[in-house]
């Protein structure tokens, strides 16, 4: 069984709007729903569940009606970081040995159907997957205590990393098992937490696509409404 969680529990202070970002209406629905749209028509995906802070619950049911969405399975309480919101879900579902558990952020609402079937494909063979793209830019490391450069990174090996990033259930709770026993590691996304703790467990990286941006900034509603309008 294939179950996408929409990651929604943040509340997108960097656009600048009173309420979270993922209900921004971009080419005449939400965020969160053309990221919902992205799973709910796939069919490799068999059910979703939405993880959003617990304030914003009633507009969130509001807006599965609206769509009459079919795979809709729960709403989860969203944590106050992104960490808390992906371990809410893990034990959401702590009934269950066989499962895949596809992260996605709302904030992503361009991810293509591709993409999800090569994510949900590479499951076959592996038990952690991501997406990922090329950097096009020159990438410093820098002395942040001096403010200087140290060393330029190679570029070839850097990429940019995006969502969807899926687990077997019974790697992604290990790996969450392990990160709570720790107190010294600071978790970015999910795939970190299995690097971190599982370091033999390889993570394969399917390749993404610009247009599968994060909104993050005013600006980028913009590109990813006319983006959205092309599809």
């Amino acid at each position: 069984m294939n179950i996408a969680i929409i990651l929604a529990g943040g509340t997108g202070s960097r656009i600048g709007e009173n309420s979270p970002k993922q209900f921004i209406k971009i080419a005449e629905k939400s965020i969160i729903e053309h990221s919902i749209n992205a799973f709910e028509k796939n069919d490799n995906v068999d059910k979703i569940s939405i993880v959003i802070n617990k304030d914003y619950h009633a507009e969130c049911n509001a807006i599965i009606k609206e769509n009459n969405y079919k795979k809709i399975d729960k709403i989860i309480n969203g944590g106050k970081e992104r960490y808390e919101s992906s371990f809410n879900a893990v034990k959401a579902y702590e009934d269950l040995d066989d499962c895949n558990l596809i992260f996605h952020d709302s904030a992503r609402p361009l991810v293509s159907q591709r993409i999800i079937d090569e994510t949900v494909a590479a499951l076959k063979n592996y038990n952690a997957v991501s997406v990922a793209i090329p950097t096009t830019d020159t990438i410093y490391k820098i002395n942040t205590t001096e403010k200087t450069l140290e060393s330029v990174l190679d570029r070839s090996k850097i990429f940019c990393a995006q969502t969807p990033q899926a687990f077997k259930i019974s790697i992604i709770r290990e790996a969450y098992k392990l990160f709570f026993e720790s107190s010294n590691f600071v978790a970015t996304d999910d795939c970190g937490i299995v690097s971190r703790f599982l370091p033999n467990e390889k993570i394969y990286i399917v390749t993404g696509d610009i247009k599968n941006m994060k909104i993050t900034y005013k600006e980028d509603i913009d590109i990813a409404e006319k983006l959205l309008l092309t599809i």
